[in-house]
């Protein structure tokens, strides 16, 4: 008998009819003679609808009250749930974070896991109930606030639990089959993936695949949990992402697992640096201590006349304004003339593990952007994926082109069950 966690996303419990199919699947898992901790999304888009809500109500909300309202969406999902886990003759038991034991930091909006206490979780297993914890969620360890874990937190919540309670493999289901070469949406002909490595889908989750996120994959790999991404609608194998896809039977790793584009970033340019030591650890300073999320960074040729040089990074549009006022903050110190924002960009990523042997793969990618006509802004690469920085508009067709140019088109397309894509 095996212990295993269950994770159901949004539109796996979107409507009444969804929550009793996945109340079904879980039984069936029991049934099977495992024991099962399951850990659920807000229905369909609430959390969405909610932040919405909120910013209709207010401008800048409070992050304590944004994390009080966003955490019930999963509070409505998980009793929800356990209702129709009773209906199928299973003792159900519902928690929120804080009752399941995910103890936080207190960064509302983007919390970070501490510590997982998961004692009332254990002792509704040795009951023989089925546990269901709202994802998303915890409790500061500080201010004994409600926390939220920022997006994709109900993953890691999963990911967390199951790391917690030794779990043998944390299963994902979601909205289409598993982990595709592209976002299905976007590309119709994505592929599925069998299996793919750590390394890899943190790439690709950094990278902007909605799948699965950053955070949940580095808690997998640091645990070794093996994760097995797969659909609720069906009941065919997913895509199973472990330390060594190699092993089973497959004897080397595709050259490329995938592509992705993130439209979730903007661009920020500081203009006219003084080109001596120090500035760069100043800036970045300044903005690591407003907590801004840096990505790519490029810093031009110094100007031989002026001695001053243009560095530009990307970072989540959402911290731009933080960003900004941070470096405004710090001018004085840092010397540098003006500040430039830009939303309308896009990153678009090539990554796979196999390009660490095969040449040409730059060649390829860059060829096939140029065929799309698309204009490269930045470039950023790492041993396993290389990104580009391109503008909004642009970003489906060079997905479209590079995925093609790779070979990653598969002969059919992929089915999307349910969920807007959001």
């Amino acid at each position: 008998m095996a212990l295993i966690v269950q994770k159901f996303g949004g539109s796996s419990v979107a409507d009444a009819t969804s929550i009793q199919r996945v109340a079904r699947r879980i039984a069936d898992t029991r049934r099977a003679g495992h024991d099962v901790v399951v850990v659920v999304s807000a229905m369909g888009d609430t959390t969405d609808e909610l932040v919405d809500l909120a910013h209709q109500v207010s401008p800048e909300p409070p992050g304590r009250e944004m994390d009080m309202l966003l955490t019930a969406g999963e509070r409505m999902s998980m009793a929800l749930l356990a209702m129709a886990i009773h209906d199928n003759g299973f003792e159900a038991r519902s928690y929120t974070g804080s009752q399941a034991g995910l103890i936080t930091d207190s960064a509302h909006g983007r919390a970070r896991i501490i510590d997982v206490t998961p004692g009332r979780i254990q002792g509704a297993l040795a009951d023989g109930a089925v546990p269901i914890v709202a994802g998303f969620q915890g409790v500061s360890q500080d201010s004994k606030d409600v926390t939220t874990l920022g997006r994709g937190g109900s993953d890691t919540t999963a990911v967390a639990l199951a790391a917690a309670l030794d779990a043998q493999v944390c299963e994902i289901f979601t909205d289409v089959d598993g982990v595709f070469s592209a976002d299905p949406r976007v590309v119709t002909r994505a592929s599925k993936l069998q299996r793919a490595s750590y390394e890899e889908l943190l790439e690709l989750a950094a990278a902007g695949a909605k799948v699965l996120h950053l955070r949940c994959v580095e808690y997998a790999r640091r645990y070794d949990i093996p994760i097995h991404v797969r659909s609720t609608f069906t009941a065919s194998e997913g895509t199973w992402v472990v330390a060594d896809p190699t092993q089973g039977g497959t004897m080397e790793q595709p050259i490329i697992a995938g592509v992705a584009a993130d439209l979730n970033d903007a661009k920020v340019t500081i203009i006219g640096v003084p080109d001596r030591p120090g500035e760069a650890a100043g800036i970045f300073r300044a903005l690591a201590g407003v907590s801004v999320n840096v990505d790519m960074i490029v810093q031009n040729v110094s100007a031989e006349a002026t001695g001053r040089t243009d560095v530009t990074f990307t970072c989540p549009k959402g911290d731009v304004a933080r960003a900004l006022q941070a470096l405004l903050d710090n001018q004085a110190s840092i010397g540098f003339e003006r500040l430039t924002s830009d939303e309308g960009i896009a990153k678009v990523s090539l990554v796979g593990a196999g390009m660490r042997s095969h040449p040409g793969v730059s060649a390829t990618f860059f060829e096939a952007l140029a065929k799309a006509e698309v204009n490269v802004e930045m470039i950023s690469t790492s041993e396993i994926r290389i990104s580009v920085v391109t503008r909004t508009e642009s970003a489906n067709d060079a997905l479209r082109a590079v995925h093609t140019a790779f070979g990653l088109d598969a002969d059919g397309e992929a089915v999307v069950y349910a969920g807007s894509g959001r």
